[in-house]
């Protein structure tokens, strides 16, 4: 067995909430493990609407301070990440039988104010009898507004948090479950073992995070045997991907008669994202999948709008995530609380432990700062600094994705537009890192299918812990919705034969 080091802070949980964590106590100079017992963002987090958005349902719930959090990070957030965190414009259409217009209105001008927006553009009526956006709607919407949000590449969002944590020095391990958690005095004391090898280990630290997200209860029941009562209800948000159902690059929201709302979204230029879902959910968050009711429900719910109803013949993907929300007592799962709790468990000498309920991708870097202000009492740390740092690859304007694209393409003239574009998307100034010295495809080596390359692929093995094809198919490209069953298979081949050669992180 292997004995370790005595860390800082250890976080159990590979989720967007445990890299943000991990990432800010890293650059505060404090000494850092992460362990996820499947891939990074292999659960909720990758399995969201896509949004960094203030929530604009919330203000019915007179959710302010959440609200108004969401709003202040959708800036701070697309400044940090402008290649995988996009401004997107938003039309609601008018639904005469459902809220009404000047109610509407008094939410999106709150939406517009609560969170001191500067860059995205205010909300706006819409003509839609002659708005291209109410071309694809039903005749009978002919007014509505616009209002700006914006969409993220998930996945990716929590790989750059926990790229950024591993720069400041953090220790992150994939694949490596905690078993047990004891406390030994001041100390906790991890029991770790390895998916990949089977390894055991231990280390040892001064602070403990539990953000296992829809897990957390299992791990202070199971892993941690604490004191504190897992106050956690678990919601299951179901979502449909389909072939492409209008041309403009505006997004839709949409009312439903059951006060629930679905969103319409561009999703990689050929599909559109339908979703999303609120359910209770009482099963092993491991096994959720969306099921035909749901399927059903939002398929319906968008043909209430849509002149051309959708159907279930153009679905070509369905992903399922369980939100681990705190459990405020509400009566309907869409009514719970979108908003967070911290919960600290310490006795006198005793090292604590910081358990994490509920939260959202949107607010992940104000979370992180609120669990180490709840942490600074137990260790020693630096100020805040997460605010105005870009993640890897954002070291660009908002508006200079074009001019990314452009010097790549100077550089690499091989590159076609569309590949520029997709490697922008997802690695922002980092792509040349893994085309430098080609000078043309071949270079690259194989084309697994579209355009991912060799090159790419061994650079996500190396650089961003990914082990299998659906680590990059799914959760690092999104080209799983282009590719065919023999593509897998071939990628899937290299990839056990890539995990062979490439050296895991000890601990």
């Amino acid at each position: 067995m292997l004995f370790g080091p005595t860390y800082d802070i250890a976080i159990i949980g590979g989720g967007i909430n445990g890299a943000a964590i991990a990432r800010d106590a890293a650059g505060r100079g404090l000494s850092v493990f992460l362990c996820e017992q499947d891939d990074l963002a292999s659960a909720t987090s990758s399995a969201s609407t896509k949004l960094i958005h203030g929530g604009l349902r919330y203000l019915e719930r007179y959710a302010f301070r959440l609200v108004h959090e969401g709003l202040a990070e959708r800036e701070v957030l697309l400044e940090a990440a402008p290649h995988i965190i996009r401004p997107i414009r938003f039309v609601l259409p008018h639904h005469r039988g459902l809220r009404p217009r000047f109610l509407l209105r008094v939410g999106l001008f709150l939406y517009d104010h609560l969170g001191g927006r500067k860059v995205l553009p205010p909300t706006r009526s819409v003509d839609l009898t002659q708005d291209p956006a109410g071309k694809p709607l039903r005749p009978e919407y002919r007014f509505g507004f616009e209002y700006s949000d914006c969409t993220v590449d998930d996945s990716r969002f929590v790989v750059l948090n926990a790229m950024d944590a591993r720069t400041h020095g953090a220790a992150i391990l994939p694949r490596t479950r905690c078993v047990i958690a004891e406390r030994e005095g001041d100390l906790w004391r991890l029991s770790l073992e390895s998916a990949e090898t089977g390894e055991p280990s231990i280390i040892q630290a001064r602070t403990l995070v539990n953000a296992a997200g829809p897990w957390v209860a299992d791990v202070l029941d199971h892993v941690v045997h604490g004191h504190a009562r897992a106050h956690v209800r678990l919601v299951k948000g179901s979502h449909v991907v389909v072939r492409k159902l209008f041309d403009h690059d505006r997004a839709y929201i949409f009312q439903n008669s059951d006060r629930r709302i679905v969103f319409a979204i561009p999703y990689r230029q050929d599909f559109t994202l339908i979703g999303t879902t609120d359910d209770d959910y009482h099963g092993d968050p491991g096994e959720v999948a969306a099921d035909d009711a749901e399927v059903a429900y939002l398929l319906a719910a968008a043909s209430e709008y849509f002149r051309q109803p959708v159907t279930e013949d153009a679905v070509v993907w369905t992903y399922s995530g369980v939100r681990p929300l705190y459990d405020d007592g509400a009566s309907k799962a869409q009514e719970a609380t979108r908003d967070y709790v911290l919960d600290v468990d310490a006795g006198e000498g005793q090292a604590p432990v910081l358990s994490v309920f509920g939260g959202k991708i949107t607010t992940s870097r104000k979370l992180a700062e609120h669990a180490l202000e709840k942490l600074s009492p137990f260790v020693k740390m630096g100020a805040p600094w997460t605010k105005g740092a870009s993640l890897p690859g954002g070291n660009f304007p908002v508006d200079g994705g074009g001019d990314v694209v452009r010097a790549l393409r100077a550089a690499y003239p091989f590159v076609t537009e569309a590949h520029a574009w997709r490697l922008v998307s997802a690695y922002g100034t980092r792509a040349p890192l893994f085309l430098a010295g080609a000078r043309g495809l071949a270079d690259l080596g194989h084309v697994f299918g579209e355009d991912l390359t060799e090159a790419e692929v061994a650079w996500l093995v190396q650089e961003e812990w990914a082990r299998t094809a659906e680590d990059v198919l799914w959760r690092r490209t999104k080209l799983g919705l282009r590719f065919t069953a023999s593509q897998v298979s071939v990628l899937e081949a290299w990839m056990a034969e890539a995990r062979e050669h490439v050296a895991l992180p000890a601990v």
